[in-house]
Order: structure tokens, then sequence, then C-alpha cells
């Protein structure tokens, strides 16, 4: 027993010096007891905090996955028109003549650039038909660089809608969104590809609805847009925030030729009804009455002798035309078409248009102070071209 004790007094006396001894170190030189730091060699970079691991999340206020969902079934449209033969400019000075004669040249082809949208798996692409007009050759690029040859299904010069269809499989499509909808304030995207730089997506919101007699087409009810649109950009896409197509941008305001904050869509539902009459028939087939209308105001109300509030003065009528046939005459303000009511020029040929031709239509007109109820059968809408710019 006292060999044991001696070896637990020797332990115990060890370990009381051993935590005096730590305990004095700790209390007069800490530095002794520090962790040594690690030595940077010249020229090498301090060592910061590595951040935190980040999953992909798009901050607040972004419109990443819109653009995302929507670039991809926005197109590039290259086109090619080939000049046709004529003599050059300098042949209409007689004395050019004189000296050289009348010369024919082949002149080199004219190219164009614009933008599309996909708006079906099987390739139906939507774009405005001033990109496309008298092209020979149409190009469509793809988001993901493919390249494709177009043919023209048909187009629509009135309001400026063309269709192509585009031959490739795995086909990115955009979903039509609810134009109908739109309000002032709310924020849009417009993509597509300006001065031929490559996609681009700018932001805005909308600035006005129903912008119409701007004399671009002869349908008009244009959504308006601060999104920056510039040449290059027509046939291109004005979609909302979820990524879903609300326009079919096709023209800007401008002075200088570039952006000034005032773009021009056409509403992706009347989008719609023009492709589908394209698909199906390969035109678009609108009733005609042979009017000539005019918006009411003062002067008008005082020529006629109007009596009329509100409506559309009719200030010719085609001889033999379907009006004509019916009973309209100068003079006359149309109220309604159907059931709809009409205030303006823009409202009376939207509503003529949605006729059916060859079925009676009923309008009601007030001649004076006297209403009538006429029945008019409405014609197929002569072809037009588009107004020039």
């Amino acid at each position: 027993m006292s060999a044991m004790k001696r070896l637990w007094l020797l332990f115990s006396q060890s370990v009381t010096v051993i935590l005096a001894a730590y305990f004095v170190v700790q209390t007069m030189k800490p530095q002794w007891l520090a962790a040594p730091k690690p030595q940077l060699s010249a020229g090498s970079v301090p060592l910061v905090q590595a951040s935190p691991a980040t999953t992909d999340v798009p901050p607040p206020g972004s419109f990443r996955v819109a653009a995302q969902r929507a670039s991809a079934a926005v197109v590039s449209i290259n086109t090619s028109k080939t000049r046709k033969k004529g003599q050059k400019p300098e042949a209409a000075d007689p004395w050019f003549r004189f000296f050289f004669g009348d010369r024919d040249v082949q002149q080199g082809p004219q190219e164009g650039l614009g933008s599309g949208v996909i708006v079906s798996p099987i390739g139906y692409v939507l774009t405005n038909n001033h990109v496309i007009e008298g092209a020979d050759d149409i190009e469509v690029v793809l988001s993901d660089s493919r390249r494709v040859k177009a043919k023209v299904i048909g187009t629509d010069p009135e309001t400026d809608l063309a269709l192509l269809k585009i031959e490739l499989d795995r086909l990115p499509v955009i979903v039509f969104g609810n134009s109908d909808q739109l309000h002032i304030g709310d924020q849009v995207l417009a993509i597509g590809n300006p001065f031929g730089v490559g996609q681009t997506v700018t932001g805005g919101i909308v600035s006005a609805t129903g912008r119409n007699q701007l004399g671009i087409n002869t349908f008009e009810n244009f959504i308006q847009t601060d999104a920056a649109i510039n040449p290059g950009n027509s046939g291109g896409a004005l979609v909302d925030t979820q990524g879903q197509l609300l326009g079919i941008n096709t023209a800007i305001y401008s002075r200088s030729g570039g952006n000034m904050g005032i773009g021009f869509a056409i509403p992706a539902s009347t989008a719609r009804q023009v492709m589908e009459a394209l698909v199906k028939d390969g035109a678009v087939t609108r009733g005609y009455i042979g009017v000539e209308p005019r918006d009411l105001d003062t002067e008008l109300r005082e020529t006629f002798d109007l009596k009329a509030e509100r409506g559309v003065v009719i200030t010719g009528v085609l001889q033999s035309g379907p009006a004509a046939a019916a009973g309209l005459k100068p003079g006359d303000v149309v109220t309604k078409v159907g059931a709809a009511s009409v205030a303006n020029v823009p409202q009376l040929l939207a509503a003529v248009a949605a006729l059916k031709p060859g079925e009676p239509a009923a309008f009601e007109v007030q001649r004076k102070t006297e209403r009538l109820a006429l029945n008019i059968t409405p014609a197929i809408r002569p072809k037009q071209q588009r107004r020039p710019q």
C-alpha cells in the first residue's frame, strides 16, 4: 500500500505543477499558446472567406425566367431580294445617254433583317408582312443557331402580319397570353434582333392600348410600349413577365430611325385570328360594304345638319356597292353593327371586317332625327397592298 500511495502522490503533484505552469503562461504569455498563422509568400493573394454555395434562383425583380421561356421561340429572319434589271440612276440624264447610250445593269441583291416567333410545334412562324414582303429567299435562324429556309403560308398586309413555315424538329414554342387583359403600367419585355446584333431583350411597360389612326396599317389596335424596339425587332415578341406572347412588335415612332420610347405591337389576339385564317385558307377574308367613313365632329355635324351625338358619319357610298344596295346614304350616321356599338372609324372597320361575306347583317343608322334599321349584306373586302411607310 505504501508503494501505491507514493505513486498516487507523485501523479497528483505532477498534475498540479503542470496546471500551475499552464495557468502562469496563459496569464503572463498567452501568445506562446496561440496557433501559428499561415505565412503568405511574396506576391500571393491574401486569403478571404469563401462565399457559401448559392442556388440558381433569380434575384427579386428579375425577369430572367420570362426571358428564358420566350427567347428560345424568337427567331431572326434574313431575307434577300434580287433587284430587277434597270437603268443606272445616271441614265436619266440626257447627256449621259448621249455619250454612253441606254445601259441595263443587274444590281446586287437587297438584304433585310427582322425577327419572328415560333407559334406551333409543326413549324409555323409569325412575323411582320413588311419583313418578308417581296423577298425571294427567306432564312430563319433559331436561338440555338440552327438555320433553315422558310416558305410563306400567307400574308395579311392590312394588319402587317405574315405566316411562315419551317421544317425542323424539337422546336421551342411560345405560349399565347391574353392581350385583351393588358392595362397601362403592366410590365412587358420586347425580344428580337435589333440592327442584326443578335437576340436582345429589352424591358418597359405598357404605355397605351388600342392605339389607332396612326397611318401604319388599315386595321390598327396597337399596344404602345416604351420597351426599346429598334429596326430588326420587327416581327419579334412582346411578352409578359411570365414569358407569354402579348403582341408582335411592328413599328416605332422615331425621328432618328432609332428607339425614342414609343413602340407599337400588334395584339396577340389579332395575330392569332390572322394566323388561323392563313392556316385554313391561305388568306384573311373580311367583310366589306363600300363606304367612306369619318369620325363625327362639330364640322361634320354642321355640314350635314346631323343630330346624332355619337357614331360614324358616312361621307361617301360606293355606287352598286353593298351599302348603296341596302339604302345607306351620305350623311347617315352608323351607330351599331350587329350588337356592337361603334363610336369611331376603327371600330366600324373592325366590326364590318368581322362580318361574314354573303350573310345579311343588321346596321343601326341615324338619318337626321330618324333612326333606321338596315340589313346590309357585305361582300368580300378587296385585297389591298400595305400602306407605304
